[in-house]
């Protein structure tokens, strides 16, 4: 992919698969929203609080200061999801919102994100590379990149460790946030995924049957969420210091052994004419070069739809696929409902064994 790798609307797949840690080396620059995304130094500045961010959010463009940082945000009314007449704003608003169980999530990894400044429908990009305009407190790591598209030998990963960096992200059309199984403090995995992908003719329910087959042969505490697009993910924790590769081959062959036990319900070859009536079981997302989409990401799909924790009964429960689908508004009540159903995965890196 080039410079900025285009995705297309209403959505790009469930995963990234390109790069040490996303597809594309550079945002593309000069864009309205970016150069108004940096940080200011505004004594007429709005607060966007907990519980008030929408109120603030819907108001005039401006400078607006968020958990003490000042920063700008601009076309707060510009449609993103023009299906759904989901706007700027209102995206804004969610990440605001959802930024306290999301952002242990994506602490210490290398973050990818996928734009769409014309909105969701038209042309999107992933970016990983850190805009030069970033704001002087938006953390970024800079990590090899073997196979970059500028040939670079590294590159300026974001790393969004807090909330400012959301909205930040958000005023640029971030939609989706997308991020590797493995952390920058270590370079090794601590999570292991599952990514189960319903090829034609089946659907997220199918999905769910592997799911639960994958709770009898897989390590507690596992988890699952919905991609926010067509199927689901199984996570599990990684603690004992493997490399990432040898997590990937592990969970290829679980892969393997439940392709070969239901064949005629599971899928690990990724040629495409094996897939008709069958799940993928991905596990190649484990490769370090991989990212997935991270829980509580919004998608890029025709309604503001987000990649969501369900239960264990939720997902043995569902009967229409309508059932594991999940809206950012949904999303904002269930976590004030429940809590954060990822928790169990939350930990300390893990070390060399």
């Amino acid at each position: 992919m080039g410079e900025a790798s285009r995705a297309s609307g209403p959505g790009p797949s469930d995963k990234s698969t390109s790069g040490t840690a996303g597809p594309s080396d550079d945002s593309a620059s000069g864009t309205k929203d970016e150069s108004a995304g940096a940080a200011m130094e505004d004594s007429d500045t709005a607060k966007i609080g907990q519980g008030a961010a929408k109120k603030s959010a819907a108001g005039a463009a401006g400078a607006v200061e968020v958990d003490g940082r000042r920063l700008k945000v601009t076309n707060l009314d510009k449609v993103l999801y023009p299906q759904a007449g989901t706007t700027k704003a209102e995206v804004i608003h969610y990440y605001t919102e959802i930024a306290s169980v999301l952002l242990p999530h994506l602490t210490d990894r290398p973050l990818t994100v996928v734009r769409f400044p014309e909105g969701v429908g038209s042309a999107g990009f992933f970016s990983k590379n850190a805009p030069s305009h970033r704001p002087e407190w938006v953390r970024t790591a800079t990590l090899p990149s073997p196979g970059s598209s500028k040939n670079r030998g590294t590159i300026d990963y974001l790393v969004a460790e807090e909330r400012p960096t959301l909205v930040w992200l958000a005023n640029l059309a971030a939609i989706e946030m997308h991020t590797p199984m493995w952390r920058v403090s270590t370079r090794l995995p601590d999570l292991v995924v599952a990514d189960l992908d319903p090829g034609p003719g089946t659907t997220v329910l199918d999905c769910a049957r592997v799911a639960l087959l994958l709770r009898d042969v897989l390590p507690e505490p596992l988890c699952v969420k919905t991609s926010g697009s067509k199927g689901l993910q199984v996570y599990g924790r990684v603690d004992d210091g493997r490399e990432s590769m040898k997590v990937r081959d592990e969970m290829h062959v679980v892969a393997e052994k439940l392709a070969r036990d239901h064949p005629d319900l599971v899928v690990s070859n990724m040629r495409k004419d094996l897939r008709p009536g069958r799940v993928l079981l991905d596990w190649s997302q484990n490769n370090p070069a991989k990212t997935t989409v991270s829980v509580y990401s919004l998608r890029a799909r025709a309604a503001p739809t987000v990649s969501t924790p369900v239960t264990w009964d939720e997902v043995a429960a569902a009967r229409e696929p309508a059932d594991l689908v999940f809206t950012a508004t949904q999303v904002l009540d269930r976590v004030a409902a429940h809590g954060d159903l990822f928790t169990p995965l939350l930990g300390p890196p893990p070390t060399a064994s």
